[in-house]
């Protein structure tokens, strides 16, 4: 079960880093609007997370 959630997860990244790639070079309205919402849900998890972001770019120097 695990197994298909995870990859229902990675199908839906691919499609939308496809649409995003596809928006910008002139795609359909909803490929643009699928891209929209890609990039927020990027931008979300960034800002929800900025312990995750700034560990991986100090590094382990501690």
């Amino acid at each position: 079960m695990t197994v298909l959630i995870l990859s229902g997860v990675l199908v839906l990244v691919i499609g939308g880093c496809a649409c995003v790639f596809w928006a910008a070079r002139g795609g359909p309205r909803w490929v643009r609007a699928v891209a929209t919402a890609t990039l927020a849900v990027g931008e979300l998890l960034r800002v929800v997370d900025p312990l995750r972001s700034s560990n991986s770019s100090r590094g382990d120097r501690d």
